[in-house]
């Protein structure tokens, strides 16, 4: 495998703090916005992007979690007996009629923005849904755009974009790891 690094651990504080200065500038109302992050990466930065816009701007913003493990469209497709692995939904307000934003990690065929989009709309019936991302490195399969990206990755489909997070991972960061060509001799 070839891995290549794309954003280092001060590129990823930029980067959120980019997107917190952005959802400030869409959102002049944050009491109207809440924050959804979808599991488990999407949490993180949710959280953090959390305490920026706390630090920017001084107020609350509501801040949540949520699982998509069941919303998925490929849970029928995965090995035999294999079990997806479901993380706690945590939405301790009501989004009814709110700006939520839905935070993620990378944001690939759009499937998982998806289900995260269906799971919310199961405890309620927001104003609006943005969607926040770190890296986005196309190849959509569904009409599925950000709001905020923090950076665009031109991928081929068989390379594998790695999001390190200090939470998870001890370190931050973003890879691009490609499979090595073989070579005939």
């Amino acid at each position: 495998m070839n891995e290549k690094s794309v954003l280092e651990a001060s590129d990823v504080e930029r980067t959120l703090r980019r997107i917190a200065h952005e959802v400030v500038e869409k959102n002049p109302d944050l009491a109207d916005v809440a924050l959804v992050g979808i599991h488990t990466r999407g949490v993180v930065i949710a959280n953090r992007l959390h305490e920026i816009l706390h630090e920017l701007t001084g107020g609350e913003v509501d801040l949540g979690e949520i699982d998509i493990s069941f919303y998925r469209d490929d849970i029928g497709a995965r090995a035999p007996g294999a079990q997806p692995v479901v993380h706690a939904t945590r939405l301790d307000f009501a989004i009814n009629g709110r700006t939520v934003v839905l935070v993620d990690d990378v944001l690939f065929t759009g499937r998982t923005v998806r289900a995260g989009i269906d799971a919310l709309f199961d405890y309620g019936r927001p104003a609006r849904v943005q969607l926040a991302v770190l890296c986005d490195r196309g190849h959509r399969e569904l009409p599925i755009r950000p709001d905020y990206v923090g950076k665009n990755l031109p991928t081929s489909r068989g390379e594998r974009v790695t999001v390190s997070l200090t939470e998870i991972d001890g370190h931050d960061g973003v890879s691009i790891t490609s499979p090595m060509e073989v070579v005939d001799g």
